[in-house]
């Protein structure tokens, strides 16, 4: 896949910066679906034991939900104005399973599902693949903040 934003320029959809950012492709993203990848550096601060551990993976699959909420809101910026990603937060990580943990310099794909949207809440289904295989999938529940 070609991606439609990388490097610098995904980083006006997300608020993280480095050390913290978790993707460094945007491949896809509509108003229900959003498809991510991530290069995993050995100088990722979520590496241990040549491996990208727990916490690094729930990161990548809330800056998924958050890309996609950047990207699609400067789509949509109704006076052309686009003044940021919104920040959100995670609210709740349900049904986490991991199948492997993928190794430094491997590429991972991750797609989220936006299954609900209420009030401020947006509940997404992620999934996080290396190689055709599955890494680790869960259901996150992200709040964004109100201006």
């Amino acid at each position: 896949m070609t991606p439609i934003a990388e490097g610098e320029q995904l980083l006006k959809f997300i608020p993280q910066r480095q050390p913290m950012v978790m993707i460094d492709k945007l491949f896809f993203s509509d108003a229900e679906k959003c498809i991510t990848g991530l290069r995993i550096s050995e100088k990722n601060i979520f590496c241990r034991e040549a491996l990208f551990r727990e916490p690094g993976l729930i990161e990548n699959m809330a800056q998924t939900a958050a890309v996609h909420s950047g990207y699609n809101a400067s789509k949509q910026a109704a006076t052309g104005e686009y003044k940021g990603a919104p920040i959100g937060f995670i609210g709740a990580v349900k049904d986490f399973k991991i199948y492997f943990l993928p190794a430094i310099n491997s590429e991972i794909t991750t797609e989220i599902q936006v299954t609900h949207r209420i009030m401020d809440a947006t509940v997404v289904n992620a999934f996080v693949s290396s190689n055709g295989n599955r890494v680790a999938e869960c259901e996150l529940k992200i709040f964004i903040k109100k201006e």
